[in-house]
């Protein structure tokens, strides 16, 4: 192999170094807002707020996957119309699916890990909750809420992911308008 294609392989594999670099922070930090978020909400809390905050990183999840699937069926194409009648969200869909590969990762990778680690903690405090009320410390209890609470994640990842493939355009398109009224409000 020549020097020249030896630099070009070498200079094209350092921006996925800092990639996964700044995806680790990123997923520290995220991980450890949610988790932070998750426990204050559950101290002193009842069953009833538990499934609330469980049903919310639940939703959060499947939310995410279905964007990190759409960007990746999505065309480019009709946002180029779009973005020429200067509808708001079209540049940022541009974005978003050019960056369709750190853009996935970001959203199926880190943030549908981090909630479905954080749904598993919860889980564990509705088990908790519910031996204690109900004075049963039986396994089957814990094997139960968290068949139902996979059963749920799962389940609703498959029906996010046949809506993502089959609207991506129109996922894409509201991920993209909800970035341009997120850039408007932070200037």
């Amino acid at each position: 192999m020549s020097k020249i294609k030896r630099k070009r392989k070498k200079d094209a594999e350092l921006p996925q170094y800092r990639w996964a670099l700044r995806i680790f922070f990123i997923a520290v930090a995220l991980s450890a807002a949610l988790s932070l978020a998750s426990e204050s909400a559950l101290t002193g809390a009842g069953i009833a707020a538990a499934l609330l905050v469980l049903t919310g990183f639940i939703g959060l999840g499947i939310l995410f996957d279905i964007i990190g699937v759409a960007v990746t069926a999505a065309d480019e194409r009709p946002f180029h119309s779009m973005a020429a009648h200067k509808e708001p969200g079209a540049s940022e869909a541009i974005t978003l699916l050019r960056n369709a590969g750190r853009v996935s990762s970001f959203c199926n990778d880190v943030v549908g890990d981090i909630c479905g680690i954080v749904s598993g903690t919860t889980a564990a405090v509705i088990v908790v909750r519910l031996q204690t009320l109900l004075d049963i410390h039986s396994v089957l209890l814990g094997a139960g809420v968290t068949a139902v609470i996979s059963g749920l994640t799962i389940g609703g990842k498959a029906l996010g992911k046949s809506l993502a493939i089959n609207q991506s355009t129109r996922v894409v398109f509201l991920a993209g308008k909800l970035l341009h009224v997120f850039h408007r409000f932070s200037k």
